[in-house]
């Protein structure tokens, strides 16, 4: 079952998967042991968007985090997920559900889109409520805490959970700790550039071309070819349109796409790591 995962994903078996179960008893349950200060953030931000990279027990098998004796684990904040979870006697190793490397789903209707021919059920919760995947987090050999994705649970609430400042550690070119770390990630198949739209919205041929921009307008592209992804600036309604406003635009029939950073606070640093990894190298 785990390896028909890499295989319709098209994922390359060095990047491991996040291990999905029900409550923190099964956690504790699948770790050969966890640090203080992660157990701490894990009881207080678990159910939700975090996901803590652990020492694996044996009983989880090598392909699930590709040779490594770590693992990632989380709790998500979802009732149908939770249900589910809870109904079966065993943990689910379970990625974005995506070709590898593109834009992830936030729909069920996505993921149909997507993985339709290839896979047999879909179980349809709704739409994301969150819209990024979860921030990942561990413990370097120093002892200290560190993110290796940033994700849905924003670093000021961690930090100030612990008191302390994070290190960040979330790319890797090959053999990645964790999910995302690749410097190409989410991507469209459309070219995606990273700009200052005002400097560069008058060079380009405004029927070709789509925009990403946080709360901005732009009339002279057409609106259809326009996402704003919050008019009044909100973080949270930003992260939940990210990724289907770059799916609508993948979809047109557009040479490229320009987007602007989002300011680099709050959830904020989720969504420009996001559009830095999805944009063309």
């Amino acid at each position: 079952a785990i390896s028909k995962i890499f295989q319709i994903k098209k994922r390359p078996s060095f990047d491991p998967l996040i291990v999905h179960v029900g409550d923190h008893e099964e956690v504790k349950y699948l770790a050969a042991y966890i640090p203080n200060e992660l157990e701490s953030i894990m009881n207080h931000y678990m159910p939700g968007p975090l996901t803590i990279i652990v020492k694996k027990r044996h009983l989880i098998p090598d392909i699930v985090t590709a040779g490594s004796p770590y693992v990632g684990i989380r709790i998500p904040k979802h009732d149908v997920t939770l249900e589910l979870l809870r109904k079966i006697d065993f943990p689910l190793a379970a990625p974005s559900a995506n070709p590898f490397g593109y834009i992830s789903p936030t729909t069920a209707q996505h993921v149909a889109d997507q993985l339709g021919s290839k896979i047999s059920y879909i179980l349809d919760g709704g739409a994301c409520e969150v819209g990024l995947e979860s921030t990942i987090i561990g413990v370097n050999n120093n002892g200290s805490l560190q993110v290796l994705r940033k994700g849905g649970l924003t670093l000021e609430h961690i930090e100030d959970l612990t008191g302390k400042k994070l290190s960040i550690n979330d790319h890797s070119s090959s053999n990645p700790q964790a999910p995302g770390m690749l410097s190409s990630h989410y991507a469209p198949r459309v070219p995606l550039y990273l700009c200052n739209l005002r400097e560069k919205i008058g060079s380009v041929d405004p029927e070709r071309t789509g925009v990403i921009s946080f709360s901005d307008h732009f009339p002279s592209i057409s609106p259809n070819h326009c996402v704003t992804l919050s008019e009044s600036g909100d973080f949270g309604e930003a992260a939940r349109n990210l990724f289907s406003g770059m799916r609508h635009l993948d979809n047109c029939d557009i040479d490229l796409i320009l987007a602007e950073l989002v300011p680099n606070v709050n959830l904020g640093l989720a969504i420009n790591d996001r559009l830095r990894r999805a944009a063309t190298h």
